[in-house]
């Protein structure tokens, strides 16, 4: 049960970014690029992102 109730938090994080990252004004490839770091890599790209990733304009 732990584990579904986290893996959901982490999707919706995941979503929650993904969301922020089209808003922002970062380019076309490095809005992909981060998008799809946080595909491939749900919990470490997320955290990475948010330390790192493009900024709302």
């Amino acid at each position: 049960m732990e584990y579904g109730l986290l893996g959901f938090i982490i999707l919706v994080l995941d979503i929650f970014a993904i969301l922020k990252i089209m808003e922002s004004g970062a380019s076309t490839v490095k809005k992909l690029v981060w998008i799809l770091i946080i595909l491939f890599l749900p919990f470490i790209g997320l955290v990475i992102w948010w330390l790192a990733g493009p900024r709302a304009r």
